[in-house]
């Protein structure tokens, strides 16, 4: 939509190819139907949001960032908020607001809209653009073409990997497909009983060898599988690549990062001290959810009807190193269909960063998820699509 926008400012016309019956199908969903629609950090803490290739958007941000796209959609009176980790909402909390302005714009820019029509393929001849085939067999003639089409997550909303097909076949390399953003499944059947459950104020460390990524301090949570929630979700694009690489892939969690193990030890110690005849699950009460309780004293191996001062030092010890590395083993990631993102997708290398024009065919632009390049959430996937849509639809327009 924003590509269509920009080349139909600049005087072209310009058609917007949807199968779906209605655009933004995926966009209605972001942000739990809120639209995360960008995030005000500067441009270097913006790229840090970025796993990696966030460099190659340099130029697209130079182009159209933040600032620009919130007066975008400020300036057609839509007003927008700030929240949290510097994301960005519109006042509406609702993800239908945005579409409605671009919808708006698409027609002030007289774009013209087909619905409910697949692009078959794309005619290249002489290493250019020539024109492309819809399902039904009509043939659309043009000069450009800027593929959209986002990567292969949420397939309901029509995200399937046909433009990542099309690019392949016209000659580009796509680096393989995995889920980014993704929930991840454990070994251990702790979510049998803890599903439901959200750790908060914690910190998490993945380790796989010698590699290891340890995360801010934020939510967990236990899901029927596994674990999810905003810390997994931030580091699951860096483990989902370690699970191809090494089989022995572990989180451990840290659930007192406030506090070293001596001063845990000390905790405990005073608790003994002044209720010496408390049990052992009361005292644990002051220290975790009720849900962990039970599951930290079997997996400690202690005898739950102990008294306080009947507890050894080495059984002590034992609940301090749970308290401060939890280790539970990772077997593997959600599938595609469930990343909120696409990792991979064509590569980098056979794009311009200055047009995101094609460097195999001329006249072929990329934008969006279909790009190897993701992000962690608070609105840095939703900029990235906005901007190189900006970008490939003024290039396309001005070439």
């Amino acid at each position: 939509m924003m590509a269509a926008i920009r080349s139909g400012s600049l005087g072209q016309e310009v058609i917007l190819i949807d199968k779906n019956p209605i655009l933004g199908k995926k966009l209605l969903l972001s942000g739990k139907g809120r639209c995360n629609l960008t995030n005000a950090g500067d441009l270097d803490s913006f790229l840090k949001g970025f796993s990696r290739n966030g460099q190659f958007l340099r130029d697209a941000f130079r182009k159209f960032f933040n600032q620009e796209l919130m007066d975008f959609f400020q300036s057609r009176g839509l007003a927008l908020k700030v929240e949290r980790q510097l994301r960005v909402f519109p006042v509406t909390d609702s993800s239908s607001s945005i579409v409605g302005v671009l919808d708006k714009e698409l027609a002030q820019q007289k774009v013209r809209s087909i619905f409910k029509s697949e692009v078959k393929d794309i005619l290249v001849k002489d290493g250019r653009v020539k024109g492309l085939y819809l399902a039904n067999a009509e043939f659309i003639p043009c000069a450009k073409i800027i593929l959209a089409t986002g990567g292969a997550t949420y397939s309901f909303t029509g995200s399937t990997g046909e433009g990542l097909k099309m690019a392949q076949s016209s000659g580009h390399t796509i680096i393989p497909l995995r889920p980014g953003l993704v929930p991840l499944e454990i070994k251990e059947k702790y979510p049998e009983i803890l599903e439901g459950l959200t750790l908060k104020n914690i910190r998490i460390k993945f380790c796989a060898g010698k590699n290891e990524i340890i995360s801010e301090v934020g939510e967990l949570l236990f899901t029927g599988f596994g674990i999810s929630g905003p810390l997994v979700l931030a580091l699951s694009a860096k483990i989902v690549d370690w699970l191809k690489e090494n089989k022995d892939v572990y989180v451990e969690i840290d659930l007192k990062p406030g506090l070293s193990r001596g001063q845990l030890d000390e905790r405990f110690l005073r608790e003994f001290k002044t209720s010496p005849k408390k049990g052992i699950k009361k005292i644990l009460k002051n220290l975790l959810p009720l849900k962990l309780i039970d599951l930290f004293i079997k997996t400690a191996g202690i005898d739950p009807y102990k008294k306080a001062n009947q507890l050894t030092q080495d059984e002590r010890r034992k609940f301090v190193l749970l308290l401060k590395s939890w280790r539970l083993a990772i077997s593997r990631a959600r599938p595609l269909e469930e990343g909120m993102v696409t990792q991979g997708g064509v590569t980098l290398k056979d794009i311009n960063p200055r047009t995101m024009e094609s460097r195999r065919v001329k006249g072929l632009y990329f934008c969006g998820e279909m790009i190897d390049v993701d992000a962690d959430t608070g609105g840095f996937n939703l900029q990235a699509a906005f901007s190189t849509g900006y970008l490939a639809g003024e290039s396309a327009a001005l070439s």
